[in-house]
């Protein structure tokens, strides 16, 4: 009989209707100290910054400083992707929903819903119709 280790007996987490591990991780905000397009995100880090990292404490929250380049978040996630959006052209208000939209994201990457046309390998039941097969019409 082979021994039962210690180390065999951990669970692995999983996502369920116990348990629920967010997918992202990471959290990278990069700003210009001087430009103005950085002007909102400046005030965001200043006044809402501790306010997500104490909401989120499973996201690493990181600020960067990037001179002379416009204002992103980047999330990583579990799944080693990540997801960048722009913040330039956007208030506060608009930067905040942005950051809600990649805590609450898988990281999964975006697929369409509509789906292609079905095409089968195998002729159908009544044979492909022509019109050129189709008999004329009387006139």
């Amino acid at each position: 009989m082979r021994p039962l280790l210690r180390a065999q007996l951990r669970s692995r987490p999983a996502n369920g209707h116990v348990a629920y591990l967010p997918q992202i991780r990471k959290l990278v905000f990069e700003f210009c100290d001087k430009w103005p397009s950085s002007a909102n995100t400046r005030t965001y880090i200043l006044n809402h910054i501790q306010d997500v990292a104490k909401e989120n404490p499973h996201v690493e929250v990181v600020v960067k400083q990037r001179n002379q380049k416009e204002p992103i978040v980047r999330g990583f996630y579990v799944n080693n992707r990540d997801k960048v959006i722009p913040l330039n052209s956007l208030e506060v208000n608009g930067i905040q929903k942005k950051v809600q939209l990649l805590l609450d994201s898988s990281g999964a990457k975006i697929v369409p819903l509509k789906r292609r046309a079905v095409e089968s390998m195998t002729e159908s039941t009544r044979g492909i119709w022509s019109g050129m097969h189709a008999d004329r019409p009387i006139l």
